[in-house]
């Protein structure tokens, strides 16, 4: 059952994934091309490149805002990638945990808690 719950998860966030792909460049576009702005402000030695600058900047920056969607686009990733990383995770501990003295498993025990973090 679980199991089952992943994909379905995994699935609506693929679709909302795909839905919001267009607006998700748009947005590393707009990043991009703010810091090519602010680069450009800085190195710019003239008042008017200075304004000029700051214009071309307040511009990208209303796209940045307008696909600001995008973000829902970048969370149904990160739950993407944490159902790909929870999909194949035991319900049930490798190794039986036996309390005893013996240094052999003792050893065994510890290497399968060393191998399972």
């Amino acid at each position: 059952m679980k199991k089952f719950m992943l994909f379905i998860a995994g699935l609506v966030a693929l679709f909302i994934l795909l839905a919001n792909i267009g607006p998700m460049v748009l947005l590393a576009l707009s990043v991009w091309l703010l810091y090519v702005c602010f680069k450009r402000f800085v190195k710019s030695d003239s008042t008017v490149g200075k304004i000029g600058w700051i214009l071309a900047g307040l511009i990208v920056l209303s796209i940045t805002f307008s696909n600001i969607f995008a973000v829902i686009g970048i969370g149904a990733a990160y739950v993407l990638y944490l159902i790909y990383k929870g999909w194949n995770e035991d319900e049930s501990p490798a190794v039986e945990v036996v309390e005893d003295d013996d240094p052999f498993t003792n050893f065994e025990r510890q290497w399968a808690e060393l191998n399972r973090s």
